[in-house]
C-alpha cells in the first residue's frame, strides 16, 4: 500500500502538475493577447509559403480597390472594434471572418469572387486582434455578438440588406452562433464556411494527436481553461450542437486534407444542417484553412455558383 501512494504522489508530483503550468500556458498563448502587440496587422508566419502568398496576392487585391475602402468602426459592449469597408455601391455586402490569430489583412485575400458577385465587402479585425479591443477571443461566442453588431452597422449605416458571412475555421462557427440565435436580423442570409469543425474541443484534440502531445491530460486542462477564463464551453457546444437549427442558405467547403476539421465529419455537420438550401464541397488538396491557395479557380467559382442561387 505505501509503494501505491508513493506511486501516485510521483505521478502527480511529475506528471499531473507540471500539466496544469504547460496547459495554462498553451492557453496563455494561443488565446490571450498580451502584450497588446500581440496579433498586430501583419503576416502571421511569413516563413510559411503558402500563407505568405495568400496574404500577398490580398494585400495586393486591397491595394487594387484601396479607392473603395471606408476605415470603420463599431461598439459591441464595452468593445470598440475596427474594420475596413470597400464599398461597391450594392445593397449586399460579405463580411469575412478570420480564424485564430489572423487579422483583417489575411481576409483580402478571399473577397475578389464576393466582388464579382455584386457584393460590398467588409473585412474585421476580431476581438482581441489587430487594432479592435479586447484581451481573449472566446472560439466564436462573445465574436457571434460582434459579428451582429457589424451587421446593425451595414444595415443602418450604409443601406446593406443581404449580408452573407464567410468564415474560415473559427469565423465559421461564430458565423453559426449568430444565425442560430432568437435574435437573429432577417438580413443576414447565408453562411460560406471553410473548414468548420464538429466542435473547437475536438480540433483542439486533433491538433495536440498530430503534434504528438499528450491529450490526456493536456486536451482537457486548456478545456478547463477556456471554460473558466473566456467563459465558454467548447466541449458540450460547437456547431454540431447547432446546425440543426440553420435555416439560411449554407456552403460547406472542406479540404480531403485537413487534419483538424475532419472531411468525415463535415458530411456529419452537411446531413444535420437544418437549411433547406445547402451544399457540400471537397477540395482534393489543402491544409487546414488552405484550400484557395490549393484550387483558387474552383474556390471562387464554387462560391459564385453558391451566391448566384441566392440572387
Amino acid at each position: 500500500m505505501t509503494v501505491f501512494w508513493i506511486l501516485l504522489a510521483a505521478l502527480f508530483v511529475f506528471y499531473i502538475f507540471p500539466m496544469f503550468f504547460f496547459s495554462w500556458a498553451i492557453y496563455f498563448i494561443l488565446f490571450v493577447r498580451w502584450p497588446k502587440t500581440k496579433w498586430q496587422r501583419e503576416c502571421s508566419m511569413p516563413n510559411d509559403p503558402e500563407i505568405k502568398e495568400m496574404f500577398d496576392i490580398g494585400m495586393k487585391w486591397a491595394e487594387d480597390n484601396e479607392a473603395y475602402k471606408k476605415e470603420v468602426r463599431t461598439k459591441s459592449g464595452k468593445l470598440n472594434l475596427a474594420g475596413e469597408y470597400f464599398d461597391f455601391g450594392n445593397d449586399k455586402a460579405v463580411i469575412i471572418l478570420a480564424g485564430r490569430t489572423e487579422t483583417l489583412l489575411y481576409s483580402y485575400y478571399f473577397a475578389e469572387p464576393y466582388k464579382d458577385s455584386g457584393y460590398n465587402v467588409l473585412v474585421i479585425d476580431n476581438r482581441a486582434h489587430g487594432l479592435s479591443d479586447g484581451k481573449r477571443g472566446t472560439i466564436g461566442k462573445m465574436e457571434a455578438v460582434d459579428i451582429r453588431a457589424w451587421g446593425k452597422m451595414l444595415h443602418e449605416e450604409f443601406g446593406v440588406n443581404s449580408i452573407v458571412l464567410h468564415g474560415i475555421c473559427i469565423g465559421s462557427s461564430a458565423a453559426v452562433n449568430v444565425f442560430t440565435e432568437p435574435e437573429c436580423p432577417d438580413y443576414f442570409t447565408a453562411i460560406v464556411a471553410e473548414g468548420m469543425y464538429v466542435t473547437f474541443y475536438e480540433s483542439f484534440k486533433n491538433h495536440m494527436i498530430e503534434g504528438k502531445h499528450p491529450n490526456f491530460p493536456l486536451t482537457y486542462l486548456c478545456m478547463m481553461y477556456i471554460r473558466l477564463l473566456s467563459h465558454v464551453n467548447v466541449v458540450s457546444d460547437g456547431p454540431i450542437y447547432r446546425i440543426d437549427r440553420m435555416k439560411k442558405p449554407v456552403l460547406f467547403m472542406q479540404s480531403r486534407e485537413d487534419n483538424y476539421s475532419l472531411p468525415e465529419k463535415a458530411e456529419l455537420l452537411y446531413n444535420k444542417c437544418g437549411a433547406s438550401v445547402k451544399k457540400l464541397v471537397y477540395f482534393d488538396k489543402g491544409a487546414h484553412s488552405h484550400i484557395k491557395i490549393n484550387a483558387p479557380e474552383k474556390y471562387d467559382e464554387t462560391i459564385k455558383e453558391f451566391l448566384n442561387v441566392l440572387s
